[in-house]
């Protein structure tokens, strides 16, 4: 174990100490990454929370966003690009449309489909909310340098296409 002294460290000390035959070393990664995720998350609400927006109501319009315009999709498309179940997306897509951000209407293409697209107001916000969010995710990085944050997005890369199944590539 590296000397490292953070709670998550002090932790495998403990374990170390209670039960010296265990390699609590995957500890130093997982328990690190939660916590960091702990941080990062509270930090990322706080800002969506500046714009009126919840979690969820900024990966919706943020998913209507990078589709281009005329910043629409299908409801359907919309779940799989935000990873929620459609009743999720209908609730999201519900408090959106009552604040502004978006409407519903028919597809133009399917007639028995839904389309759901950003308003005005809704551009607006997410362009706003989007360079902001950047500029915070710049300084949640600030603490590294240029080439650790290239490494270590390397690095989760590689880990994270073991979950999701993408071919790794090296």
């Amino acid at each position: 174990m590296s000397e490292v002294n953070d709670r998550v460290a002090q932790i495998q000390a403990e374990w170390a100490r209670e039960r010296p035959e265990l390699d609590t070393s995957p500890m130093g990664v997982i328990g690190r990454l939660h916590r960091l995720a702990s941080f990062l998350r509270e930090e990322l609400v706080a800002l969506y929370a500046r714009h009126g927006l919840g979690e969820g109501d900024f990966d919706v319009l943020a998913a209507l966003r990078r589709a281009g315009a005329p910043f629409e999709r299908a409801p359907k498309d919309l779940a799989a690009h935000t990873m929620v179940t459609t009743g999720a997306m209908t609730k999201r897509i519900d408090r959106l449309e009552a604040a502004g951000l978006v409407d519903r209407r028919a597809s133009e293409v399917d007639g028995r489909g839904r389309v759901v697209a950003l308003t005005a107001r809704g551009l607006e916000v997410i362009d706003a909310a989007f360079a902001e969010h950047l500029d915070n995710e710049r300084r949640l990085l600030a603490a590294l340098s240029e080439a650790e944050a290239e490494q270590l997005q390397a690095l989760l890369a590689t880990w994270l296409r073991s979950f999701e199944g993408a071919p790794a590539e090296r």
